[in-house]
């Protein structure tokens, strides 16, 4: 086994370090590397692999610079048409004949996307090569890779288009209707039995990286309730959705039990394990752990709000949101999110940024038209919450519901160290007061721009262990605090 290992890293070029996890101390965040992290990102719409036109190096090159530590991907079991969701310069719909799927191409023409049939008894060398170069790439900049295998269909445009539809490979599989493909029992047998050879095939071929994460499936309470047209999340009326807008089903929890199952039992060979992350649903949920596959150590979230955190910390999970990016294209509302949401305990944010496209992998594509935004400005702003955040001993930090006892016109986030630290997150309309419950001591109070990364105000308190008024600056674009005893 150890020599194994070793072949394998020196073929990929992957880290021998273990992978990433859950912390040991604390699941609420990741350990990699030695470290306590939590991954944040705006990252481009997941097909940096899939698509052959889009320069991954100089995508990752970007993120790096810029501060963000993760990307999502998907794996090319699913694709999309030019324009969907309203999205214009997609990197998850290539130019005609320009899609890299798992699967080697036949010698029969008739692709829907350009290009000859699939034959799905055979995998693609050139996409594993270039799947692993990605993710030796983001590694060498310190990048964590969540790799979805796979995807729901939401409409016909998008199975015109999908390897598994039998116009589209050699082996005309039969498929009675692709809303029930990732489900059971099984509406296409012989589908599942490629989606498993799929998954044990990259599993196997990717054990040796250390920054890698497998998401089992994308949205799959979609095709589920016929999202035929796409219902945007911001849209919807969520007071007719008391938890959320789509409930996954049962069939489909099974099916992902299966596949998760499958990644296990092929690691069970192998030298590492890789954390396998469930996308549960959008919003917001109280889950119960008959709704979880029990090899999941993710719990992931879209459009989420911190509820999604709150009503599920006792799950000994981290809590993700992994896709946002349906409201408009103002850099505030992104901000916001990901600060409300990780400063309520959640590990992992991925701000969907479409200023990543193909010819401007540089992240600069700010007039791209899309439902959502993304620019340089974003991710600088997304870094300083991240610089803010581990700047603490994070391992320790936990949410705090009991640290702030008033804090008029404010809404506050805290996370904390008792009587060792507190990192807070306020929103509020102009100038705020906290009433504040600190250890005995004195105390320093940082407020920190959640814009530009400066300290708006310093102080100095002193605590007798009753509440402590805080008042700080126009807190209506959002402020940090950071609170260290002296």
């Amino acid at each position: 086994m150890v020599l194994l290992a070793l072949l394998l890293t020196a073929a990929t070029g992957a880290f021998a370090a273990p992978p990433i996890r859950l912390h040991p101390e604390n699941p609420r965040w990741f350990e990699w590397r030695g470290k306590a992290v939590a991954l944040i990102t705006s990252a481009e719409h997941y097909g940096a692999v899939l698509n052959r036109d889009f320069d991954f190096r100089r995508y990752l090159e970007t993120l790096e610079r810029e501060g963000m530590n993760y990307t999502r991907v998907f794996a090319g079991s699913y694709v999309e048409p030019a324009g969907a969701f309203g999205i214009t310069r997609n990197t998850l719909a290539p130019a005609s004949g320009r899609f890299l799927a798992p699967w080697e191409r036949s010698d029969q023409p008739g692709y829907a996307g350009g290009g000859n049939k699939f034959d799905l008894d055979r995998f693609s060398s050139d996409y594993l090569a270039r799947l692993r170069d990605f993710l030796a790439e983001a590694g060498r900049r310190g990048i964590v890779v969540e790799l979805t295998l796979f995807c729901s269909t939401y409409g016909d445009a998008q199975w015109a288009l999908h390897p598994f539809n039998p116009t589209n490979h050699v082996q005309g599989l039969t498929v009675p209707s692709w809303k029930s493909l990732n489900t059971l029992p099984a509406a296409a047998p012989a589908v599942l039995a490629h989606q498993l050879a799929l998954t044990r095939h990259l599993v196997r071929e990717l054990n040796a990286f250390d920054n890698l994460i497998y998401e089992i499936q994308n949205e799959p309470w979609a095709d589920q309730h016929a999202m035929g047209d796409f219902i945007n999340p911001y849209l919807t009326d969520r007071h007719s959705f008391p938890n959320a807008v789509e409930v996954t089903t049962a069939e489909s929890v099974a099916w992902q039990r299966v596949i998760a199952r499958a990644i296990a039992d092929e690691e069970a060979r192998l030298p590492h394990r890789h954390l396998i992350a469930q996308n549960v649903a959008n919003f917001r949920l109280a889950l119960n752990e008959g709704d979880l596959v029990p090899e999941a150590s993710i719990v992931n979230f879209h459009y989420a709000y911190p509820e999604a955190v709150h009503w599920n910390r006792g799950l000994q999970r981290v809590i993700g949101y992994d896709e946002t990016g349906f409201a408009g294209n103002q850099d505030a509302t992104y901000r916001r999110q990901a600060w409300n949401f990780v400063l309520s305990g959640g590990g992992l944010f991925n701000s969907l940024d479409y200023s990543f496209a193909v010819g401007r992998e540089d992240g600069t594509d700010i007039a791209n038209q899309a439902p959502g935004g993304g620019s340089p400005t974003l991710r600088r702003q997304l870094k300083i919450l991240s610089e803010f955040l581990h700047s603490f001993d994070l391992a320790t930090l936990q949410p705090d519901p009991l640290l702030v006892q008033r804090a008029p016109g404010a809404v506050v986030r805290a996370l904390s160290h008792p009587g060792r630290a507190h990192a807070l997150y306020v929103e509020g309309r102009g100038p705020t007061t906290l009433t504040l419950k600190l250890s005995k001591g004195r105390w320093v109070a940082e407020w920190i721009s959640v814009t530009d990364g400066s300290v708006l105000k310093q102080e100095i308190m002193v605590s007798r262990g009753r509440g402590v008024e805080l008042t700080g600056p126009d807190c209506s674009d959002g402020v940090a605090v950071r609170l260290l005893p002296r």
